[in-house]
């Protein structure tokens, strides 16, 4: 069953039924759930090949009319979309700089049923350790607030690299035999798709050599190319890619990018042998 899917059916048990009488409003919980994955997505920083570093403090800015409905809900809501995020943090091997915290505002400039998220990766030295799956899930103790959208860094560790060190392959091992083959292969929702040609076409045509089933996906989105190092490159698509959480039209990418094409997760992988 989906992160969403379990979400929706938590909400329908609180309050006993207030929140089904509450989100008769344009704003739907699952239209916010998604967008909170969205955010991760798009904000995903990869570390090292083990750790990908996701927001985890988020703002929910809501109409006023909407903002006064489900503000005496606000705190039932934020844990059950704190519970949702960690979900999907786990499903997609995220992992958190602090406690996952949601919370809801008002906004003045926005009308009924509309709604703007904002996030931020805030280090705690108290947050609880393993908030986030996976390697290095603690918090590292002493980090100061980023700004909305640009995690931290812990103190001490190495710069996080927009481009693989000179004269070594992107994603290859140092010291890897000269004529080691690389393999290539990228993950949606699970599946593995490999990559046996020079490039891979991802769209929501039949015609694509990935079928990616998602009204946000164009029929011809996106192309990957496979070489040294490896890159991908938006054909014109009407929502555009979002690599390694920056919108972009090309880049470059090594083993453990993430592509995001409308509200799908691609990860791109690459192996020595």
């Amino acid at each position: 069953m989906g992160v969403l899917k379990k979400f929706e059916q938590r909400l329908e048990g609180l309050v006993n039924g207030t929140f089904a009488k509450v989100f008769k409003s344009e704003v739907q919980p699952v239209e916010i759930a998604g967008a909170l994955q969205r955010e991760c997505d798009n904000n995903a920083t990869i570390w090292n090949r083990d750790r990908t570093v996701v927001p985890n403090d988020f703002i929910v800015e809501l109409s006023a009319p909407d903002f006064e409905r489900l503000s005496p809900y606000s705190g039932q809501l934020g844990d059950e979309l704190s519970g949702m995020v960690r979900d999907y943090a786990k499903q997609q091997r995220y992992t958190f700089m602090g406690p996952i915290k949601v919370h809801l505002e008002k906004a003045e400039d926005l009308d009924t049923g509309l709604y703007r998220v904002r996030s931020r990766t805030l280090a705690s030295s108290t947050s609880q350790a393993g908030q986030g799956p996976g390697p290095g899930g603690a918090p590292a103790p002493g980090g100061r607030p980023g700004g909305y959208g640009y995690p931290n860094q812990p103190p001490g560790a190495p710069p996080m690299p927009s481009t693989p060190p000179p004269g070594r392959p992107a994603g290859g091992p140092v010291g890897a035999p000269s004529g080691a083959q690389t393999r290539h292969w990228i993950e949606i929702n699970g599946t593995r798709h490999q990559i046996s040609r020079p490039t891979l076409v991802l769209g929501r045509s039949t015609d694509a050599d990935v079928r990616i089933d998602d009204p946000g996906v164009s029929r011809r989105h996106c192309e990957i190319r496979t070489g040294a190092p490896s890159t991908v490159q938006d054909l014109g698509s009407t929502n555009g890619i979002v690599v390694d959480g920056q919108h972009t039209t090309r880049a470059t990418l090594r083993d453990g990018s993430r592509i995001v094409v409308g509200s799908t997760t691609i990860i791109y992988r690459q192996a020595e042998g």
